[in-house]
């Protein structure tokens, strides 16, 4: 098997290396409705990028990455669990709880929604507290979007997950990202900031780097700073806006999403001259990604400023064909990853947790379920070893592929029959019978060497792919949290 060697040349490494020198630490930098083609060294011929693009330069960039989810609350649970977010009982977004009893008031509804008991619970393991367990560090700041009950009691918040110092909101920056008002710090509200959302949480997580390099300089970290940029509502400085405006934009619209690209660049930049200021550069992990893929311009109301570009996949967000999931993926990390690589090996941020459990020496809850695995071979041109393909299921996707698996160069969707199930956000005791009765019925499977725009369904009669796709499904169904129904 071609991977052996390169990745028992990585193992050595990280064991020669573990010998002589600290944990190592981990920077993850996660953009919110970034599309794969929305930066320079993905091909976008008008946005500047200089500091990913470095980041590219001095490590690896994936032409294969992949979110957890084609939409943000799960791919966010995804990747902080390095499970399929089913299995935690968050199958789309998650709206802000308004309270269970101004739900239960509302007129004509025989059965509201339980969307508002939705969250990753605390019984979930998660990368901070994993990493928490062998004396690492751990900061939050930018998007949380992991629970309804946001800053509240009732539900499990980013300190109860493993981060010691944590800095959010709920869902987006609001107004928008200019000037926003909804930040919460450990606890408690901020109030109205000044600045740019991508800026002031670079700079959060920068003046909590400075402070534990102050305090605790031999004490690995791990630093997760969740962009909200560029999702709707959109707002960037006016003159990288000035830059695109009547020249390369369209419109005043796109002139502020290319800007608002940009701002997030250099917002990276900051943070990657702060490892080098606390020189903590040569031995921390950075990890660059999108949570899924780009918003459709125009596809509620407010999405006026969506213009992100999907590069040559279809679909967008919201599908589960490539432009949904497949996302940007850049990685440095000095001495262990060669500079310069470009690499097709499939990756995605469900193997984040795995990895982070290698490279830390952390262990693992017996019996812990994982749909991820151990990226570090890909670091060095291998494949990785997969138990089961990489596969996503998302129950409100704008395409009909409800259930998706990438298996080697190979992508199969699964559907149900028409009228079986109706496409949902939640799955609960209500509908739970109505989804194992439907099953898979119909499947599209494409070549993705060959045809990676996937405009040309396979024969899927012969084939084995539809019946292994069924059989994970089917398993991971079996496992999924089913949220208990509000009583009117």
């Amino acid at each position: 098997m071609k991977w052996l060697a390169p990745a028992l040349l990585f193992f050595s490494h990280v064991a020669v290396r573990a010998a002589d020198a600290p944990k190592p630490n981990i920077l993850v930098i996660i953009c919110d409705d970034l599309g794969w083609g929305d930066i320079e060294c993905y091909g976008h011929p008008f946005i500047k990028t200089p500091h990913l693009n470095q980041l590219a330069a001095d490590g690896i960039r994936f032409t294969s990455f992949y979110s957890a989810a084609p939409v943000c609350s799960p791919s966010r649970v995804g990747l902080m669990t390095g499970r399929n977010p089913n299995r935690a009982g968050v199958y789309d977004w998650i709206p802000e709880a308004k309270g269970v009893a101004a739900l239960r008031k509302v007129k004509g509804r025989e059965r509201p929604p339980t969307r508002e008991l939705v969250e990753m619970r605390a019984e979930e393991f998660t990368i901070p507290e994993m990493l928490k367990s062998v004396g690492y560090a751990t900061a939050m700041a930018g998007k949380w979007h992991c629970n309804a009950a946001f800053n509240s009691p009732e539900q499990a918040q980013p300190g109860d997950h493993g981060f010691d110092h944590w800095f959010a909101t709920q869902n987006n920056a609001a107004p928008s990202h200019e000037n926003p008002i909804n930040f919460i710090r450990n606890g408690e509200k901020v109030g109205p900031l000044q600045g740019f959302s991508c800026q002031i949480v670079a700079d959060e997580m920068i003046a909590w780097l400075e402070r534990h390099d102050e305090a605790q300089p031999d004490q690995p970290f791990f630093a997760y700073v969740a962009f909200h940029e560029p999702h709707e509502p959109v707002a960037s400085p006016a003159d990288l806006v000035a830059r695109h405006e009547g020249k390369d934009a369209r419109n005043h619209d796109e002139a502020e999403y290319f800007a608002n690209v940009e701002n997030m660049d250099a917002a990276v930049g900051k943070l990657m001259d702060a490892l080098d200021r606390i020189d903590a550069a040569d031995n921390t992990l950075v990890i660059f990604t999108s949570d899924n893929g780009p918003e459709t311009l125009d596809r509620y109301r407010s999405a006026n400023r969506s213009y992100g570009r999907p590069g040559p996949w279809r679909g967008m967000k919201l599908h589960t064909h490539e432009a949904g999931i497949r996302v940007a993926g850049l990685m440095r990390w000095p001495g262990m990853i060669p500079t310069g690589q470009s690499s097709d090996v499939p990756v995605c941020s469900l193997d984040f947790l795995p990895t982070f459990a290698e490279i830390s020496g952390a262990s693992l809850p017996e019996g812990l379920l994982l749909d991820g695995a151990v990226f570090l071979p890909a670091l060095q041109g291998g494949e990785i070893v997969r138990s089961k393909p990489l596969f996503w299921v998302y129950y409100n996707s704008l395409n009909s592929g409800h259930v998706a698996m990438r298996d080697g160069n190979f992508k199969v969707l699964g559907s149900f029959a028409e009228g079986a199930f109706p496409v949902t956000s939640q799955i609960d005791d209500g509908n739970i019978g109505a989804l194992r009765a439907a099953g898979l019925e119909s499947f599209e499977i494409y070549d993705l060497k060959a045809d990676p725009s996937e405009a040309n369904p396979l024969p899927a009669d012969a084939s084995p792919l539809p019946a292994k796709l069924k059989a994970i499904y089917e398993e991971a169904l079996d496992t999924f949290h089913i949220w208990p129904t509000l009583k009117p």
